[in-house]
């Protein structure tokens, strides 16, 4: 599936903003599973590339001047395969055992890890494990925030996309199975709430270094609605936007992401506003 894809980060500060500093994981890299065939990203200030310690091509932008507005945007054409399937050296697949406090697991969420993974890592176990992931963590918008752990999420019940794949990263690493989360974007014109989307990759052969990338919202293989953007430890690691700011008082930020199928009418635009 040929799609295309418009991204923009709106910011409006009721006072001016004295200096900003931001670090941009928006940019789809070439795999099994995608080729791009085109990609822009655009910032207030001149843009810096570097490749981070997973393998993400990064950029940052920093900006020192008075500004009451400024905007991010991010742009292209992806063709998805639909291959969940993923071997790459970007970094040792050892990296993901690696505990984070959103991905830190109780003796809960280290026992339903070890009910699903204790015979080894296959297709059918995973997505055992992300069934019994999602049956416990119904999806709920409004529940949970960035900041909500893997056990405060599996403690409520309810969650959204960030929140399945934090669980599901907490029960492998508690049982040695690294794993990794994958932010990016998802075609799905029924739910345009899901445009920004989150979901794993779970190591079935460290030696290989070979990923099943895996839906847990869904429930599903990653598939050709899929778009990768980046992967990390967790959200923190590879948010779409991250950054820090000095002065603009009070924060308004408005996201539309339009993602359209390529020669086709069919189409899916929203608008977020907080």
């Amino acid at each position: 599936m040929k799609l295309t894809i418009q991204h923009v980060t709106q910011y409006d500060y009721s006072a001016p903003v004295q200096y900003a500093l931001q670090s941009l994981c928006l940019t789809p890299q070439a795999s099994a599973h995608q080729t791009v065939h085109d990609w822009t990203l655009s910032a207030p200030a001149p843009l810096f590339a570097q490749r981070d310690g997973y393998g993400n091509l990064a950029h940052t932008w920093s900006l020192v001047q008075r500004a009451y507005a400024n905007s991010v945007r991010a742009g292209g054409t992806v063709e998805t395969h639909a291959s969940p399937w993923l071997v790459d050296d970007a970094a040792p697949p050892q990296l993901y055992l690696r505990v984070t406090p959103l991905t830190a697991a109780d003796d809960r969420l280290r026992a339903l890890g070890r009910v699903h993974l204790a015979e080894g890592v296959d297709e059918d176990s995973a997505m055992a494990l992300a069934q019994a992931v999602l049956n416990r963590v119904r999806y709920k918008t409004g529940a949970t925030t960035v900041q909500t752990t893997a056990q405060q999420a599996w403690e409520l019940g309810g969650g959204v996309c960030q929140d399945h794949a934090h669980v599901f990263l907490a029960a492998c690493r508690a049982n040695g199975v690294p794993a990794r989360y994958v932010s990016g974007y998802f075609y799905a014109p029924d739910a345009p709430h899901l445009a920004s989307h989150a979901w794993v990759d779970v190591c079935v052969d460290a030696r290989k270094r070979r990923w099943l990338s895996i839906d847990i919202t869904h429930i599903c293989l990653m598939d050709e609605r899929h778009v990768r953007l980046a992967v990390g430890l967790d959200y923190t690691t590879c948010s779409p936007i991250r950054g820090v700011r000095e002065g603009g008082g009070d924060e308004s930020m408005r996201v539309r992401i339009d993602i359209r199928e390529a020669r086709s009418t069919s189409n899916l635009m929203i608008s977020l506003e907080s």
